[in-house]
């Protein structure tokens, strides 16, 4: 499993220019550096051929074994990769970058607390070129409950004091965004005994409320976190979610009126607008701010349901019937049952 999307794509040619190439003695033999070339100009194939016949060669030129690592890598082969890097770092042990590749895809292949060694050498020998080593570090910490440790790791990306109130926060971010609630919602409280006054830290506690159907707590916390900073866009967005659960139609609509406002780009608070003003029997209105949000992301199968709704309350049953035909499109392409309208 590899989640956190924050982590970096590896580029194989930014990494492979790193490498030095080195001539081999025999003059018909491929040599590093050609295969360098055929990777940055996309011939993958052609250049794991290469490798393939350098690699039966003694001693195997330096930079091989990097180079067929990232082309596994790329192609999701990941024990060959794992393999690739392991036997690279073991020719040479100066190979930081096999090193951290190494440990990278030992985490993506499950297996944290082997990669956690491999990231904390890889960590303390120099920096990486495409990859942060702290972040896939802490994510390696957080898989193995190493909670503390993990805050240590994103202090250090962050350049926050691991004790501060800050690092707490990030820390409980990171947890609820791998849905650790309960280590998360501990870390935020931290966070806010330290800081009582820190922002985005009641707005996770209220997001975290909601994520375990809490709602009237996460109308507390998000209610705290407006006081505090009042032109967050995404704190009246969850608000309006919040008092949409709790069936308070009215107020939704208001926070979510701020919330398009302060975030004109994001399509969740016109999507919810308009599930408000639907809820007030408003489908006219309901259509104007759903049809925007289409606008925007035409992908959304939310906003076709909604917004086929709103045209059926209107009268417009061909425009509802389209839009439930998209709606049931996105469905079957995304392998979802059909909702019921």
């Amino acid at each position: 499993m590899f989640r956190g999307s924050r982590l970096s794509v590896l580029i194989f040619a930014a990494l492979a220019a790193n490498g030095s190439a080195q001539t081999l003695s025999a003059p018909e033999a491929p040599s590093v550096a050609e295969a360098r070339a055929l990777m940055a100009g996309g011939k993958a194939a052609e250049a794991m051929r290469e490798l393939d016949a350098l690699a039966v060669v003694r001693p195997e030129p330096a930079g091989v074994e990097r180079l067929r690592g990232i082309l596994h890598y790329e192609n999701n082969q990941l024990p060959e990769a794992e393999a690739s890097f392991a036997t690279a770092v073991q020719q040479d042990p100066s190979d930081l970058q096999s090193l951290q590749m190494q440990g990278i895809v030992l985490f993506r292949m499950g297996k944290p607390a082997q990669a956690i060694p491999i990231l904390e050498k890889a960590h303390s020998s120099g920096p990486i070129a495409n990859a942060d080593p702290n972040y896939v570090l802490a994510l390696c910490y957080i898989d193995t409950k190493r909670y503390d440790d993990a805050r240590r790791a994103f202090a250090e990306q962050y350049d926050f004091r691991p004790d501060s109130a800050a690092a707490w926060l990030v820390t409980g971010r990171m947890l609820f965004r791998q849905e650790l609630t309960g280590p998360a919602a501990a870390a935020a409280k931290e966070a806010i005994q330290l800081d009582p006054r820190l922002p985005l830290a009641h707005r996770l506690l209220g997001e975290i409320d909601l994520a375990n159907g809490d709602v009237s707590s996460a109308v507390v916390e998000l209610e705290k976190e407006q006081a505090l900073n009042p032109l967050d866009g995404e704190t009246y967005d969850r608000l309006g979610d919040a008092w949409l659960r709790s069936g308070q139609y009215a107020r939704a609509q208001q926070v979510l009126d701020r919330a398009v406002l302060l975030e004109p780009n994001a399509t969740g608070p016109y999507i919810l607008l308009g599930k408000a003003l639907l809820e007030q029997q408003d489908p006219v209105m309901a259509t104007m701010y759903l049809e925007h949000a289409l606008k925007m992301d035409p992908s959304n199968s939310m906003t076709h349901m909604l917004l086929g709704r709103a045209f059926a309350a209107s009268g417009r049953r061909e425009d509802a019937q389209r839009e439930f035909e998209a709606l049931r499109r996105l469905q079957d392409s995304n392998g979802i049952a059909p909702s019921k309208q």
